[in-house]
Protein backbone atom coordinates (compact mmCIF):
# COMPACT_ATOMS: atom_id res chain seq x y z
CA UNK A 1 0.00 0.00 0.00
CA UNK A 2 2.72 2.24 1.12
CA UNK A 3 4.70 1.79 -2.05
CA UNK A 4 1.57 2.14 -4.53
CA UNK A 5 1.13 5.81 -2.52
CA UNK A 6 5.16 6.18 -2.80
CA UNK A 7 4.27 5.81 -6.79
CA UNK A 8 1.45 7.94 -6.97
CA UNK A 9 3.56 10.82 -5.64
CA UNK A 10 6.56 10.17 -7.62
CA UNK A 11 4.42 10.31 -10.38
CA UNK A 12 2.58 13.54 -9.66
CA UNK A 13 6.23 15.20 -9.24
CA UNK A 14 7.66 13.75 -12.35
CA UNK A 15 4.08 15.24 -14.42
CA UNK A 16 4.37 18.19 -12.64
CA UNK A 17 8.13 18.79 -13.14
CA UNK A 18 6.85 17.90 -16.67
CA UNK A 19 4.36 20.64 -16.96
CA UNK A 20 6.46 23.13 -15.20
CA UNK A 21 9.06 22.50 -17.88
CA UNK A 22 7.26 22.77 -20.52
CA UNK A 23 6.04 25.96 -19.70
CA UNK A 24 9.33 27.04 -19.27
CA UNK A 25 10.59 25.80 -22.48
CA UNK A 26 7.61 27.42 -23.82
CA UNK A 27 8.05 30.67 -22.31
CA UNK A 28 11.77 30.82 -23.05
CA UNK A 29 11.04 29.93 -26.94
CA UNK A 30 8.58 32.68 -27.07
CA UNK A 31 10.85 35.23 -25.72
CA UNK A 32 13.58 33.85 -28.27
CA UNK A 33 11.07 34.28 -31.10
CA UNK A 34 10.61 38.00 -29.93
CA UNK A 35 14.19 38.36 -29.79
CA UNK A 36 14.73 37.35 -33.14
CA UNK A 37 11.64 39.01 -34.66
CA UNK A 38 12.77 42.76 -33.45
CA UNK A 39 16.50 42.19 -33.81
CA UNK A 40 15.34 41.47 -37.68
CA UNK A 41 13.13 44.57 -37.77
CA UNK A 42 16.51 46.46 -36.67
CA UNK A 43 18.61 44.94 -39.20
CA UNK A 44 15.82 45.89 -41.66
CA UNK A 45 15.71 49.78 -40.18
CA UNK A 46 19.24 49.94 -40.20
CA UNK A 47 19.81 48.48 -44.13
CA UNK A 48 21.67 50.77 -46.69
CA UNK A 49 18.40 50.82 -48.57
CA UNK A 50 14.97 50.88 -46.54
CA UNK A 51 12.32 48.05 -47.70
CA UNK A 52 9.67 49.62 -45.68
CA UNK A 53 7.38 47.16 -47.28
CA UNK A 54 8.60 44.66 -45.45
CA UNK A 55 9.36 46.65 -42.33
CA UNK A 56 5.60 47.51 -42.59
CA UNK A 57 5.09 43.05 -43.05
CA UNK A 58 6.62 42.87 -39.79
CA UNK A 59 5.28 45.52 -37.51
CA UNK A 60 1.65 44.34 -39.02
CA UNK A 61 2.34 40.87 -37.22
CA UNK A 62 2.09 39.16 -34.20
CA UNK A 63 4.34 36.17 -33.83
CA UNK A 64 4.39 35.02 -30.09
CA UNK A 65 2.12 33.94 -28.16
CA UNK A 66 0.05 35.04 -24.50
CA UNK A 67 1.85 37.66 -22.25
CA UNK A 68 4.71 37.88 -25.07
CA UNK A 69 2.21 38.97 -27.93
CA UNK A 70 1.11 41.73 -25.82
CA UNK A 71 4.81 42.64 -25.27
CA UNK A 72 5.35 42.28 -28.92
CA UNK A 73 2.07 44.13 -29.87
CA UNK A 74 3.14 47.07 -27.57
CA UNK A 75 6.75 47.81 -29.03
CA UNK A 76 5.27 47.18 -32.53
CA UNK A 77 2.14 49.80 -32.11
CA UNK A 78 5.22 52.46 -30.68
CA UNK A 79 8.37 51.31 -33.48
CA UNK A 80 5.14 51.72 -35.99
CA UNK A 81 3.95 55.19 -34.97
CA UNK A 82 7.26 56.18 -34.68
CA UNK A 83 8.16 55.52 -38.09
CA UNK A 84 4.65 57.00 -39.30
CA UNK A 85 6.37 60.04 -38.04
CA UNK A 86 9.88 59.96 -39.40
CA UNK A 87 8.37 59.26 -42.48
CA UNK A 88 6.31 62.55 -42.69
CA UNK A 89 9.45 64.02 -41.61
CA UNK A 90 11.20 63.17 -44.57
CA UNK A 91 8.35 63.58 -46.98
CA UNK A 92 8.35 67.15 -45.91
CA UNK A 93 12.21 67.65 -45.96
CA UNK A 94 12.46 65.96 -49.49
CA UNK A 95 9.75 68.20 -50.90
CA UNK A 96 10.80 69.64 -54.19
CA UNK A 97 8.24 72.55 -53.61
CA UNK A 98 10.84 73.86 -50.99
CA UNK A 99 13.37 74.05 -53.41
CA UNK A 100 10.97 76.03 -56.25
CA UNK A 101 9.52 78.50 -53.80
CA UNK A 102 12.45 81.74 -54.63
CA UNK A 103 12.32 80.29 -58.27
CA UNK A 104 11.47 82.63 -61.41
CA UNK A 105 9.60 80.32 -62.12
CA UNK A 106 7.22 80.44 -58.91
CA UNK A 107 7.77 84.19 -59.13
CA UNK A 108 5.80 83.93 -62.66
CA UNK A 109 3.50 81.24 -61.53
CA UNK A 110 2.41 82.72 -58.05
CA UNK A 111 2.80 86.20 -58.21
CA UNK A 112 2.61 88.44 -57.30
CA UNK A 113 0.51 87.93 -54.08
CA UNK A 114 2.10 84.79 -53.59
CA UNK A 115 -1.39 83.20 -51.85
CA UNK A 116 -0.65 79.59 -53.25
CA UNK A 117 3.10 79.98 -51.72
CA UNK A 118 2.42 81.36 -48.30
CA UNK A 119 -0.17 78.91 -47.40
CA UNK A 120 2.20 76.41 -48.39
CA UNK A 121 4.67 77.97 -45.77
CA UNK A 122 2.12 78.13 -43.22
CA UNK A 123 1.02 74.60 -43.49
CA UNK A 124 4.53 72.98 -43.88
CA UNK A 125 5.91 74.96 -41.06
CA UNK A 126 3.34 73.86 -38.69
CA UNK A 127 3.22 70.16 -39.84
CA UNK A 128 6.99 70.34 -39.06
CA UNK A 129 7.25 71.77 -35.81
CA UNK A 130 3.98 69.31 -34.57
CA UNK A 131 6.52 66.45 -36.17
CA UNK A 132 9.29 67.83 -34.24
CA UNK A 133 7.71 67.49 -31.66
CA UNK A 134 6.50 63.72 -31.43
CA UNK A 135 10.01 62.75 -32.87
CA UNK A 136 10.94 64.87 -29.61
CA UNK A 137 8.37 63.04 -27.07
CA UNK A 138 9.16 59.54 -29.37
CA UNK A 139 12.57 59.26 -26.99
CA UNK A 140 11.01 59.90 -23.69
CA UNK A 141 10.64 57.16 -21.67
CA UNK A 142 7.13 58.06 -20.91
CA UNK A 143 6.02 57.62 -24.44
CA UNK A 144 7.79 54.34 -24.76
CA UNK A 145 6.44 53.01 -20.89
CA UNK A 146 2.71 54.68 -22.32
CA UNK A 147 1.84 51.20 -24.73
CA UNK A 148 2.55 48.88 -22.29
CA UNK A 149 1.57 50.24 -18.88
CA UNK A 150 -1.86 49.97 -19.35
CA UNK A 151 -1.87 46.13 -20.19
CA UNK A 152 -1.65 45.04 -16.78
CA UNK A 153 1.21 42.46 -17.38
CA UNK A 154 3.59 41.04 -14.34
CA UNK A 155 6.61 42.94 -13.73
CA UNK A 156 8.98 40.52 -15.62
CA UNK A 157 6.95 41.23 -18.75
CA UNK A 158 7.23 44.77 -18.21
CA UNK A 159 11.00 45.21 -17.24
CA UNK A 160 11.32 43.18 -20.16
CA UNK A 161 10.06 45.80 -22.21
CA UNK A 162 11.90 48.50 -21.02
CA UNK A 163 15.13 47.05 -20.10
CA UNK A 164 15.51 45.04 -23.44
CA UNK A 165 13.73 46.58 -26.17
CA UNK A 166 13.41 50.25 -25.03
CA UNK A 167 16.80 50.91 -23.60
CA UNK A 168 18.42 53.79 -23.11
CA UNK A 169 16.69 56.74 -24.08
CA UNK A 170 18.58 59.29 -22.38
CA UNK A 171 21.38 58.05 -25.06
CA UNK A 172 18.99 58.43 -27.97
CA UNK A 173 17.79 61.61 -27.32
CA UNK A 174 21.27 63.46 -27.36
CA UNK A 175 21.12 63.05 -31.15
CA UNK A 176 19.65 66.27 -32.41
CA UNK A 177 20.41 65.63 -35.51
CA UNK A 178 16.81 65.33 -36.77
CA UNK A 179 15.49 68.25 -34.91
CA UNK A 180 18.43 70.07 -36.10
CA UNK A 181 17.76 69.44 -39.70
CA UNK A 182 13.84 70.30 -38.71
CA UNK A 183 14.68 73.79 -37.69
CA UNK A 184 17.06 74.49 -40.13
CA UNK A 185 14.22 73.64 -43.19
CA UNK A 186 11.86 75.97 -40.95
CA UNK A 187 14.57 78.78 -40.54
CA UNK A 188 14.83 79.06 -44.13
CA UNK A 189 10.41 78.85 -44.59
CA UNK A 190 10.87 81.58 -42.27
CA UNK A 191 12.81 83.79 -44.37
CA UNK A 192 11.34 82.84 -47.68
CA UNK A 193 8.19 84.03 -46.42
CA UNK A 194 9.94 87.38 -45.13
CA UNK A 195 10.98 87.55 -49.23
CA UNK A 196 7.69 87.03 -50.18
CA UNK A 197 5.97 89.21 -48.10
CA UNK A 198 8.48 91.66 -49.27
CA UNK A 199 7.60 90.86 -53.10
CA UNK A 200 3.65 91.27 -52.81
CA UNK A 201 4.15 94.18 -50.49
CA UNK A 202 6.15 95.96 -53.44
CA UNK A 203 4.52 94.93 -56.52
CA UNK A 204 5.09 97.75 -58.47
CA UNK A 205 8.94 97.90 -57.71
CA UNK A 206 9.60 94.15 -59.35
CA UNK A 207 9.05 92.61 -62.44
CA UNK A 208 10.35 89.65 -64.20
CA UNK A 209 12.81 89.56 -67.65
CA UNK A 210 13.85 86.29 -68.73
CA UNK A 211 15.08 83.89 -66.35
CA UNK A 212 16.06 87.26 -63.30
CA UNK A 213 14.08 89.71 -61.67
CA UNK A 214 14.26 93.09 -61.82
CA UNK A 215 14.28 95.78 -59.08
CA UNK A 216 13.53 99.43 -60.51
CA UNK A 217 14.30 100.57 -56.41
CA UNK A 218 17.97 100.10 -55.03
CA UNK A 219 16.51 99.86 -51.53
CA UNK A 220 14.50 96.80 -52.47
CA UNK A 221 16.74 95.04 -54.20
CA UNK A 222 18.82 95.20 -51.12
CA UNK A 223 16.89 93.66 -49.24
CA UNK A 224 15.81 90.93 -51.42
CA UNK A 225 19.81 90.33 -52.05
CA UNK A 226 20.13 90.08 -48.29
CA UNK A 227 17.59 88.07 -47.36
CA UNK A 228 18.36 85.56 -49.96
CA UNK A 229 22.06 85.54 -49.25
CA UNK A 230 20.74 84.20 -45.44
CA UNK A 231 19.79 81.37 -46.38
Amino acid sequence: MKKKVLIAILMIIVIAIGVIGYFVFSDIMQEDKLRTELAEINELTNAEQIDMDAINDRLDRIVTTGDYAVVEDAFKSYLKENFENNIEIANILNDEKLTKLLTVENYKEDGKDFTESKNYITTTRTALENCKAKYTEFLTEDKAMSYINDKELDSYYTDLYKEEFIGNMESASQDTTIQDSIDEIIAILNTSEEILNLLSANQEAWEIQGENIIFNRENLSNQYDDLINSL
